[in-house]
């Protein structure tokens, strides 16, 4: 009896202690999965900068391969010149430019509150206007500003982020086999040629979309431009400048670019502000349907639901430098998994067909 009342007691204790073990291992793989997810955002903002850099390398090759194909000249000379060009023509229009634009932006400052006073009494005269200075009381205001500034930090804070993303550019400009060789090595034998391939087709799509960028941008800063000048809108140059760097940020750029300008415009007349709204507009139409037919040449056709998803995604894990890298980033996902997973299951579908 004091041997079956042991066996029992024995069975209940190693019951407990399975248990409890159960329990520990639970809350260890939560918590390491809780380090993971940490580790991982705070990587991926790194992953993030990388994938600037490569975008920054990926204009510098471009632009040298053009030179090397028009002046065949050699390899090393060709990089060197896009490399060095790039940042001597950028240094230049700063020079020549920078004195005008940074008066049009102490105007812009200076006008602001006489500007957001003059918009409110044009808001105030219609009921919809009310409703909307109502939204924008001060409660809200603030939480309207810190989202933004919280939306626009980084990892290493904007200067940082760029001194890091042009470090990384010129290293994967220098030797870029370097870096493409080590990632075909990471790769299984019997896979190499396919890992090239995939790589190859990633480097032709990111050709193609930055290509398309800075095609669009250029464009739009010359239409926006001219037309604000015409319009006699202040700080033209400035709108301008500003229109075109939001065109990194699809859809939402647009509207973001368009509401200064209009604003500004509503101070001298409404008629005026319609006239720069639809100068907006028509630019932005005119832009996109001679960009975007330029883009799908090299990049895979993109669903618009889907981009619009990755950037409010990418917006939210990694604020600004996430949805400007929004669209790349899905394509490269799109790539991989055609050619990781779509592609395997249409061979195996036909060798199925075939032995059928």
């Amino acid at each position: 009896m004091t041997q079956q009342h042991k066996q029992p007691a024995k069975e209940t204790v190693e019951k407990e202690l399975t248990y409890i073990q159960k329990v520990w291992h639970t809350v260890a793989i939560v918590a390491l999965l809780v380090v993971v997810i940490l580790i991982a955002r705070v990587a991926f903002n790194v992953l993030l900068m990388v994938l600037a850099g490569v975008l920054v390398s990926v204009y510098f090759h471009g632009l040298g391969d053009m030179i090397q194909r028009k002046t065949k000249w050699s390899r090393r000379l060709s990089m060197s010149i896009s490399v060095a060009g790039t940042f001597i023509i950028l240094t230049v229009l700063f020079w020549f430019m920078g004195a005008k634009i940074s008066k049009q932006i102490t105007v812009l400052s200076d006008s602001l509150p006489q500007t957001v006073n003059t918009v409110k009494a044009k808001l105030s005269e219609y009921p919809l206007g009310d409703k909307v200075l109502s939204y924008l009381s001060d409660d809200n205001s603030d939480k309207l500003f810190a989202t933004a500034k919280q939306f626009f930090n980084t990892s290493f804070g904007v200067l940082g982020n760029i001194y890091i993303i042009m470090f990384l550019a010129i290293f994967f400009t220098a030797n870029p086999n370097l870096y493409k060789d080590g990632i075909i090595k990471l790769i299984p034998a019997d896979r190499k040629e396919m890992g090239r391939c995939v790589i190859d087709r990633i480097s032709t799509a990111l050709k193609g979309w930055l290509k398309g960028m800075m095609l669009s941008m250029v464009l739009v800063f010359i239409l926006i431009g001219v037309g604000l000048s015409i319009m006699s809108i202040p700080v033209a140059l400035v709108l301008a400048l500003l229109t075109g760097l939001l065109k990194l940020i699809p859809n939402f750029g647009s509207l973001a670019a368009m509401i200064p300008g209009v604003l500004l415009a509503l101070t001298i007349g409404t008629n005026t502000a319609i006239i720069v709204a639809l100068i907006y507009i028509v630019s932005q139409t005119i832009v996109s349907n001679i960009v975007t037919p330029l883009i799908q040449k090299k990049m895979i056709d993109l669903p618009p639901a889907l981009t619009i998803l990755s950037q409010v995604l990418m917006g939210t894990l990694s604020g600004v430098l996430g949805i400007i890298l929004a669209v790349p980033l899905l394509a490269i996902v799109m790539i991989l998994v055609d050619e990781l997973y779509v592609k395997k299951i249409e061979t195996e579908s036909e060798a199925l067909d075939v032995e059928s």
